[in-house]
C-alpha cells in the first residue's frame, strides 16, 4: 500500500497531529499541525514526500496551530471547512470534496458541532482507511460544543449540529478506523479514552454519546459535566483566526541576569522548587502538563522569564508557544533563596483547604471542608481566599498543586503550602472525604 499516515501525539496538551501522504507520487498533507514544525519537515524529507496541503479540522482552540509555520517553510495551501471565518488567505474546503495524493485521497466531510466550521477527513484507499476526526469525535466522547457560547452560539445549538455530524460518520464502515484530535487529559472533552486510535465499529459501541438516543438527550449528556476551560483557549482561538507572525523554533534563548519585573516561571519538579526557588516566582514542571498548566495560572500578556537550566530553555519556551504564549524574553538559573512547605496528609489541621481539581474529579469527594476551586478558576477567584490565613492546596497527585500554592504566594497569600501526594495520599492514610 502507498499510503503514508503518521500520528503525532503531543502527551502535555494531548493533541495529535498528521502526516498523510501517497509513496507513488510523494503527494502529503498535514493536518492540525503544531506550530513547532521540525517533525513534519524531517519525516517529509526522509520519506520523499512533498507537503502540498495544510489541512485544518477546525479553529482551534487548546493550542496554537502551525499552519502559517508550514505554509511558509513548504509553499502548501492551507485548507479550511468553507464556513470558516480568518483573516489569512486560505482555500475553502466544500463537503464532499476529494483531495487527491495518487491512490490515496482524502475527502471533505463537514461536522459543525465543536465548532461551526468543523470538518473530518476521510483517508481513501480501495475503500474508507480510516478517518481523521478532529474535535468532532474522540475515542470515548465527542467534541465539547459549549467553546463558543460568547461567539454567538449557544452550547445547544452546536450540540444539535453535533448530533447529526456524529451520526453522520456512522455511516462509515464499522472497520474504518478513528484518528482523532484529542486523548485523555484534554479540556476539549469529557471522557476521553487514552488510546489514541480506535474505530468506528469499537467507537459504535463503547461511545456513551454515540448510543442510540434522541436528539434532546443527547444534547443533555454531552453538555453536561464538561472541565472548566483554560483561559487562555479564547485567546488562542483568537490568534488561530489572525494572521500573525510566525515561530522559529530553532531560536536560542538568552540567558538574563535581571528580571526587571517579568513573571518568573519555574519549570523544575516540585520537590526541586520547594527546596529552593526564586522569590515570587510560580512553579509549573516541565515533566508534566507544562503548556496547558502555564496557561491556567499565567496570561498570554505576560512577560515571562523561565527558571530553568541552559539545556532546558529552548524546549521550555517552544512548548509555551504552541498555546501562543510567546512573551519570554529569557531564562535564568535557579537559586535557592526561597523555599516552600509541601506537608503530609496528617499535617494540615488549622488551614484553609482548597481542592484545585476539575469538577469530574472530585464527585468521588474530596477533603472535609475544603473549599473547590478549580485551577483554571483559580486567578479570577482569588478573592474569594484570605490572603492572611494559612492555607493548604491540593490536587490528585501534587503536580497542579505546587502550581496552585506558588500562584497564590506570587500574589500575596502568606502562608500557602501544598499536600505532597495529593488526595491520593489523604485516602492512602485512610483518611475521610465528603461528597
Amino acid at each position: 500500500m502507498s499510503l503514508v499516515l503518521t500520528q503525532y501525539y503531543t502527551k502535555c496538551l494531548s493533541q495529535a497531529s498528521y502526516l498523510v501522504g501517497d509513496k507513488s507520487t510523494g503527494r502529503a498533507v498535514v493536518v492540525d499541525p503544531r506550530r513547532d514544525i521540525a517533525d513534519y519537515l524531517k519525516d517529509a524529507e526522509n520519506l520523499d514526500l512533498r507537503i502540498e496541503w495544510v489541512l485544518e479540522t477546525h479553529v482551534h482552540a487548546d493550542f496554537l496551530s502551525g499552519h502559517l509555520e508550514l505554509a511558509q517553510a513548504t509553499g502548501a495551501r492551507i485548507g479550511y471547512g468553507s464556513a470558516a471565518e480568518v483573516g489569512f488567505p486560505v482555500e475553502p474546503l466544500a463537503d464532499g470534496r476529494r483531495i487527491p495524493l495518487g491512490a490515496v485521497e482524502l475527502e471533505v466531510l463537514h461536522t459543525p458541532g465543536h465548532t461551526p466550521e468543523s470538518i473530518c477527513l476521510v483517508v481513501h484507499t480501495d475503500e474508507p482507511y480510516g478517518v481523521l476526526t478532529g474535535d468532532t469525535l474522540f475515542l470515548g466522547d465527542v467534541g465539547r460544543p459549549d467553546l463558543l457560547a460568547a461567539n454567538g452560539w449557544t452550547a445547544v445549538e452546536l450540540a444539535r449540529a453535533l448530533y447529526r455530524s456524529t451520526r453522520r460518520l456512522l455511516e462509515l464502515p464499522d472497520s474504518t478506523r478513528v484518528f482523532p484530535g484529542h486523548g485523555a487529559g484534554s479540556a476539549c472533552g469529557k471522557n476521553l479514552s487514552t488510546e489514541t486510535t480506535g474505530t468506528i465499529g469499537g467507537q459504535r459501541e463503547a461511545n456513551y454519546a454515540l448510543a442510540e438516543m434522541p436528539e434532546d438527550e443527547f444534547i443533555a449528556a454531552v453538555c453536561a459535566g464538561q472541565p472548566t476551560p483554560p483561559a487562555y483557549f479564547a485567546y488562542a482561538s483568537t490568534r488561530n483566526r489572525a494572521d500573525r507572525s510566525t515561530f522559529d523554533e530553532h531560536a536560542p534563548v538568552p540567558e538574563l541576569f535581571a528580571v526587571n519585573g517579568a513573571t518568573l516561571l519555574d519549570t523544575r519538579d516540585p520537590d526541586e522548587f520547594a527546596a529552593g526557588h526564586h522569590p515570587g516566582s510560580v512553579n509549573v514542571g516541565l515533566g508534566g502538563r507544562y503548556a496547558e498548566i502555564a496557561g491556567m495560572v499565567l496570561t498570554a500578556s505576560d512577560d515571562i522569564v523561565l527558571v530553568c537550566e541552559p539545556e532546558n530553555a529552548v524546549e521550555s519556551r517552544n512548548r509555551l508557544a504552541r498555546i501562543g504564549f510567546d512573551r519570554v524574553l529569557g531564562y535564568v538559573r535557579p537559586e535557592t533563596t526561597a523555599t516552600a512547605q509541601r506537608l503530609d496528609a496528617s499535617a494540615l489541621d488549622g488551614r484553609v483547604l482548597v481542592d484545585v481539581r476539575g469538577p469530574a474529579e472530585t464527585t468521588t469527594g474530596t477533603i472535609p471542608g475544603a473549599a473547590l476551586i478549580p485551577l483554571p478558576e483559580l486567578v479570577s477567584r482569588m478573592g474569594e481566599l484570605d490572603p492572611d490565613a494559612p492555607t493548604a492546596v491540593f490536587c490528585a497527585g501534587g503536580y497542579r498543586s505546587s502550581a496552585a500554592a506558588s500562584t497564590l504566594r506570587a500574589n500575596g497569600f502568606r502562608d500557602v503550602v501544598d499536600l505532597v501526594g495529593g488526595i491520593t495520599s489523604w485516602l492512602d492514610n485512610g483518611f475521610p472525604v465528603v461528597s
